[in-house]
């Protein structure tokens, strides 16, 4: 009787630790620009280039779908998100809520070393523009700083909710190119934030978030709206 063969030792492929990474790869091209809004996301093709199977390429466009950044079309596939005024105040509006809750959780009952984690986000936002990083990280540094709002609000709801719509207003961003002429303003309009959060001032908090974000939101919008005059 033949002995049994004895075990390699191999771990068992991560399937869902290849979807991630195959969601996160799409979404970079999508933020990025590589896929432009409207574009077919072909899952052969895709499959092909990253030299997976075409299941994983699947699941991972469910994924950004949940997020917001494509759309399935039924018999068509799934489709790079065009988006829209109303959608982005929809966004905002979204993020307006979860963060003014977020930062009142902070101030209440707040995760240890929240407040120096956001003032060591906020010397990143300062850095990266001095540094004159691309839009990209920019925008990625401001979203740090919001992922951190809400994980420190110590309510995994927040986080969770946050998470679905970040790429989505990163791809907002990205759409339009810029958000202020003077990188620094990124940085400079977070410190407030933070400041009524360390004086453990809950409608100073909110109040900053809503000049923040409503802020932002109008920028995007107005100028999302120029390019789509332009485009006609």
């Amino acid at each position: 009787m033949a002995n049994s063969p004895r075990s390699t030792g191999f771990e068992p492929l991560d399937r869902e630790g290849l979807v991630q990474r195959v969601a996160t790869r799409l979404s970079k091209a999508i933020v990025t620009g590589q896929l432009a809004p409207g574009a077919r996301l072909s899952e052969s093709v895709v499959a092909r280039e990253l030299g997976v199977s075409r299941a994983p390429v699947r699941e991972a466009a469910r994924l950004l779908e949940n997020s917001g950044l494509v759309t399935y079309r039924a018999n068509r596939g799934f489709f790079v998100r065009e988006t829209s005024v109303e959608a982005l105040n929809d966004l905002y509006e979204l993020r307006l809520v979860i963060e003014t809750a977020a930062a009142r959780r902070v101030i209440r009952d707040g995760l240890d070393g929240t407040i120096d984690r956001l003032a060591a986000q906020i010397a990143v936002l300062h850095r990266v523009a001095e540094d004159e990083a691309d839009m990209l990280t920019q925008v990625e540094a401001d979203m740090e700083f919001h992922r951190l709002l809400c994980a420190g609000s110590g309510n995994p709801k927040f986080l969770h909710v946050f998470e679905q719509i970040a790429a989505e207003t990163e791809f907002s961003i990205m759409v339009i190119g810029r958000l202020y002429d003077d990188a620094r303003k990124i940085a400079e309009t977070h410190e407030p934030i933070l400041d009524a959060i360390r004086r453990g001032d809950p409608e100073a908090a909110e109040a900053a978030l809503r000049l923040h974000i409503g802020e932002a939101q109008e920028l995007v919008t107005r100028q999302f709206r120029d390019l789509d005059r332009n485009a006609d």
